[in-house]
């Protein structure tokens, strides 16, 4: 089968060098959902032709020169299941296994190719969010899926372009911008175990400035934290309120600022924890804010990018038992960045360099009646990418970096990629090869609780990984699979042992394969289908607890009566798992937690122009199931809103 595909050298270097305000506005990731959005609606010729990728890479590059294995999930998906947590959107994508402990509000962990929950690096339009104080780890819980344009997850080892906690990959997430004349909207929902929730925004953008403002409000009574089933049946509520604004200014051709803030209020009630979970009068109150400035100026006509950012990122909590305030959380991370970008061609070959340097501190304070931390830490990091684009089909990357700090000896990380695009067919190969280091967290080396006493003699967990995979599509694009391999080995991995952290001895090692399909049979419907197995074991060849080996998604949309109508259905399995057991004196056991499978079915109609009712349900088939050993899980539920534009 010939393919259709342009040259890939000459849609890169349209996207990204040639023209004037537009290298600005699509190298930004506090700009990009403005070629999303055209993407879409293929109402220019120049972004139709290449879908970007903003974290395979130090730049954005168009997803099929990536050689790395990325899965990029856009906000009409998202609308078209009506997804309202973020956890549940990643439950879709090959490679990401989700835990989260009892109802909305709980923690929730992402695993990456079976690399721990704090092995994964989180970005929010390019600020860092992982908590300092909360083992280096986001927890995904109080993450609600609104205003977000789009979710990309790059699979693999990549500190050579991160730095630490990229082991197992990273989850980069792009919000909406302010586009067209001033215009808002409202949605608000409601339905099963009192929930209600209501967003509004307010939008405005032209070629020299845009504003996007948006607040929400969610509440929910929730179910018991601790397994119902279990004799657990107090009720346990969360209540989150958020603010966002997004704001970009172009006052020259050259030149762009930047501008994007979130704040997260939230109260989860919960329950407290022996052996098990038991129900109790447990609550934790906290404040997320994450805030970050940006410049960007391009000179050599568009070919020579410099970006200078500062960024700040804060997790504030405190847990409370029977109304009293037991302990109180704060992470910090300060982060300052400068990055240039060069790009050029020598006949029908293509270069591009990116070199940055980056400084962090963070901070973590803590305060119980145990022990009281207060430490922090500075490193800074210099990292540099070379991609090289051979005649429009072979994409190869070398990228290195080199981190300095405070604590540990300094590290040196790498990565390289080769992506093909084989020539007079719709095939293309890729292959990543790649090391990975995530450093002992702060509480991890000097934290202190009744049951847990620091290790200052941790080392950090060094990865090595590598993976491939084909792509080919049929039928005009109609029918595209994915197919990869992937394995990691991990040394130094840190685990618990008793009252303390400990550096395993040996290499911890996964392998497994991820597949995805995606179907358009006709105009009017979409289905996605994706699978991974996953083998891991630590270096006492135990299975790792919390990834099943076997995870599965699909999902189906379609439209009708001219788009006016929509429907969706999600189905997710998750196969067998292992888990942690506790007894009294905290020793530890492994048990297994059962497979389930959850069936979610949404739909949606246009009253009007600006007027839309919608409504889904969750769970159909009233599925009992634990994600964490304990823990409670919501039973089936209805929900049903409505929308207005103006």
């Amino acid at each position: 089968m010939s393919t259709n595909r342009p040259p890939a050298r000459h849609r890169s270097r349209r996207l990204l060098g040639a023209g004037v305000a537009l290298p600005l506005i699509t190298l930004s990731p506090l700009a990009i959902t403005n070629l999303a959005a055209a993407e879409e609606t293929g109402t220019d010729e120049a972004t139709r032709l290449a879908p970007l990728s903003v974290s395979a890479a130090r730049s954005p590059v168009p997803v099929e020169t990536v050689g790395s294995a990325v899965t990029v999930i856009t906000a009409e998906q998202i609308e078209a299941l009506q997804i309202r947590q973020v956890d549940d959107v990643l439950r879709l994508v090959p490679g990401v296994a989700v835990s989260r402990t009892g109802s909305v509000g709980g923690m929730s962990q992402i695993r990456i190719r079976g690399s721990e929950g704090n092995q994964t690096l989180v970005r929010i339009d390019g600020i860092e969010v992982t908590d300092p104080s909360g083992g280096s780890e986001f927890d995904f819980g109080h993450l609600l899926a609104y205003e977000i344009e789009r979710i990309e997850v790059l699979r693999g080892p990549q500190s050579a372009l991160y730095g630490s906690d990229a082991v197992g990959g990273v989850i980069d997430i792009t919000t909406k911008r302010g586009s067209g004349p001033l215009s808002g909207s409202v949605r608000t929902e409601a339905g099963s175990f009192d929930t209600r929730e209501a967003v509004g925004t307010v939008s405005y953008g032209d070629q020299t400035f845009d504003a996007l403002v948006s607040a929400q409000s969610f509440r929910t009574d929730g179910i018991s934290s601790a397994d119902e089933r279990a004799g657990n049946p107090e009720k346990d509520g969360y209540r989150n309120r958020s603010a966002f604004a997004k704001f970009g200014w172009r006052p020259a051709e050259d030149l762009e600022f930047a501008l994007v803030g979130k704040t997260v209020r939230y109260r989860t009630e919960g329950d407290g924890y022996s052996t098990l979970p038991y129900d109790a009068d447990e609550e934790t109150r906290g404040t997320q804010t994450f805030l970050r400035g940006e410049a960007r100026y391009a000179m050599a006509d568009g070919r020579w990018h410099h970006k200078v950012g500062l960024a700040n990122t804060e997790h504030d909590r405190d847990y409370r038992s029977d109304g009293s305030i037991t302990s109180t959380y704060l992470g910090r991370r300060l982060k300052a960045d400068y990055q240039t970008d060069y790009g050029f061609e020598t006949g029908a070959v293509s270069h591009d360099l990116s070199l940055g340097t980056e400084y962090e501190r963070e901070t973590v304070r803590t305060s119980s009646a145990w022990s009281t931390v207060d430490r922090a830490f500075d490193s800074t990091g210099f990292a540099g990418e070379y991609r090289l684009g051979l005649y429009d089909q072979l994409f190869l990357s070398a990228a290195g970096r080199y981190d300095k700090n405070e604590i540990f000896d300094d590290q040196k990380t790498w990565r390289f990629t080769a992506a093909w695009l084989i020539p007079g067919t719709d095939t293309k190969l890729r292959a990543s090869y790649g090391t990975g280091i995530k450093n002992p967290t702060l509480f991890e080396l000097f934290g202190y609780t009744n049951t847990y006493q620091g290790n200052p003699d941790l080392k950090p967990e060094e990865a090595t990984g590598w993976d491939a995979g084909i792509e080919h599509s049929f039928f005009d694009g109609r029918f595209v699979i994915d197919f990869g391999w992937f394995r990691q080995d991990i040394e130094n991995l840190i685990q618990g042992s008793g009252s303390t952290s400990i550096n395993l001895p040996g290499t911890s090692r996964i392998n497994g394969i991820e597949t995805s399909v995606t179907i358009r049979p006709v105009s009017w419907a979409d289905l996605r289908l994706a699978y991974t197995y996953t083998d891991g074991e630590d270096s006492n060849g135990q299975e790792l607890v919390r990834r099943a080996p076997h995870i599965a998604s699909a999902d189906l949309s379609t439209r009708f009566l001219d788009n006016r109508g929509r429907a969706g259905l999600s189905v997710v399995y998750n196969g067998e798992q292992k888990d942690w057991a506790y007894d009294a004196f905290y020793n530890r056991s492994v048990v297994t937690l059962d497979d389930y499978t959850l069936v979610n079915l949404t739909a949606a109609y246009d009253l009007t122009d600006t007027v839309e009712i919608f409504g889904r349900i969750d769970n159909l088939f009233d599925e009992e199931y634990h994600e964490v050993l304990g823990y409670g899980s919501r039973g089936r539920a209805g929900y049903a809103g409505l929308r207005m534009r103006f």
